[in-house]
């Protein structure tokens, strides 16, 4: 798979610079963490890696392809997917509806093809190890941790390259947390290149590989996660 690169990328919204000449890489079957403060920049750069905003300057590239001035539909169909923290669920829909919402698998005269977006969902699911007599209840009636699970396999129905997960345990109880972790590793498993926003730091030295701290829009420290502490990670994203 190939691998995901930020060269010099400036973001700025009207005269205020949020994100200042980033510069990194992401490769497969990695998690990188990114962390810092509130206002960090940490958001802005995963939506724009994502295509939700445009740099201003500086490039972004999957393999060979450019996606520096792609929107959100072209990235994806490129291969990135951003789980958003808010999920993006239709709560009142069933698992499968949300699994494939927005891009629902037709067959003769545009009729949905219930059956082979079920056989799919199930699928999914099971590889991911996720309980599949879910597939046909409202989502609005899942756990909290169910419904990260639906949002992580929807994802995966479209077999992405890279995965940007948006304070994925934020809101979920202990034992929740733990599953979700474990599915993270899952993706890591299958080679995909991995981005996780957290202000969990517990969460992020349990699965990622690379945690990323920034500071006011600038990368302050990029350390294997071997190489470094939670303490030093708090001193780097705190305010000098």
């Amino acid at each position: 798979m190939s691998e995901l690169a930020l060269q010099s990328v400036v973001k700025m919204f009207g005269a205020t610079t949020v994100l200042h000449g980033i510069t990194t890489q992401f490769r497969p079957g990695t998690v990188t963490a990114i962390v810092g403060d509130n206002g960090a920049g940490k958001s802005t750069l995963c939506k724009t890696i994502a295509g939700v905003y445009h740099p201003d300057r500086g490039d972004i590239t999957l393999g060979e392809l450019k996606l520096t001035h792609l929107g959100p539909h072209e990235t994806r169909l490129a291969g990135i997917e951003m789980i958003y923290q808010d999920l993006a669920l239709a709560k009142q829909h069933d698992v499968v509806s949300n699994l494939f919402l927005g891009r629902e698998k037709t067959r003769f005269f545009g009729w949905l093809d219930q059956p082979k977006m079920v056989e799919e969902s199930r699928a999914v699911l099971e590889t991911m190890g996720i309980n599949v007599p879910i597939l046909k209840l409202p989502v609005g009636v899942l756990s909290g941790g169910q419904q990260q699970a639906v949002a992580i396999a929807r994802a995966l129905l479209f077999a992405p390259k890279v995965l940007i997960m948006d304070e994925p345990t934020a809101a979920l109880a202990a034992r929740e947390i733990e599953h979700t972790l474990e599915l993270i590793k899952k993706l890591r498993e299958r080679g995909l290149i991995v981005i996780l926003i957290s202000h969990r730091l517990n969460d992020v030295f349990a699965v990622s590989d690379r945690i990323i701290a920034m500071r006011s829009g600038q990368i302050v420290a990029d350390k294997l996660i071997e190489e470094t502490s939670m303490q030093d990670v708090v001193a780097q994203i705190m305010i000098a």
